[in-house]
């Protein structure tokens, strides 16, 4: 085990170890993050829309690269996954051959062979991640839902997270604040998202007329 433990760590390898280790990071992170309501993909996701050209660079490049279109959190996944596991192979073929080569070398061979691994990979994801093009809605069409406050309380400070239904009821995870004029809304309350600001929205203790039947979130 401790040998195992040394060569995973050695300098020539550490690069690939680190990315082995971000992997189990981040999935843990999405782990967590979905048992308390909220999603990091969905996190991601929203902030930045790699499907349209851009004037950033690298934007455009990983557009490029993930063609398949496949969710930001999956394609870094990929990613990382592909950069540590092609490195550790680089580096165990030359140690066979004549030698370990210095971490740069080896990284940069990595990822030179990484980039065509992962848009192949996120093309053929892609095709078996059920997608519906009319059942894509924008966070604007959001505003005047009815959600249910699953991190709270909201208020004028810091946002919390709602979980709302779109038209099509598939359930979004958002930020939130009180209007100016309301009281802290606790965790459980049903509100009405009544406006919004980049991805941040302003919400209101829901009327009892707007509220669903259905058991809630929380229940």
């Amino acid at each position: 085990m401790s040998a195992l433990l040394e060569h995973v760590m050695s300098p020539e390898v550490r690069p690939f170890a680190i990315a082995a280790a971000m992997i189990l990071i981040v999935g843990s992170i999405e782990v967590v993050s979905m048992l308390v309501g909220a999603s990091l993909s969905e996190m991601l996701g929203t902030n930045i829309d790699f499907g349209h050209p851009s004037d950033n660079g690298v934007i455009n490049a990983i557009s490029w690269i993930n063609v398949g279109g496949v969710p930001l959190l999956i394609f870094l996944l990929l990613l990382l996954g592909a950069f540590s596991i092609t490195g550790f192979l680089i580096q165990d073929i030359a140690r066979m051959v004549a030698g370990p080569l210095p971490a740069t070398l080896a990284s940069v061979g990595a990822v030179a062979v990484s980039i065509p691994l992962v848009r192949a990979a996120s093309r053929g994801i892609a095709r078996v991640i059920p997608k519906d093009e009319s059942y894509a809605v924008g966070l604007g069409d959001l505003v005047g839902r009815v959600g249910e406050v699953v991190i709270g309380p909201l208020d004028q400070g810091p946002p919390g997270r709602v979980s709302v239904a779109d038209i099509h009821g598939n359930r979004h995870f958002v930020w939130a604040v009180a209007a100016p004029s309301s009281s802290p809304l606790p965790q459980g309350t049903m509100v009405l998202l009544v406006d919004r600001a980049g991805t941040r929205f302003v919400a209101v203790k829901a009327d009892d007329e707007l509220k669903p039947s259905k058991p809630t979130l929380s229940s």
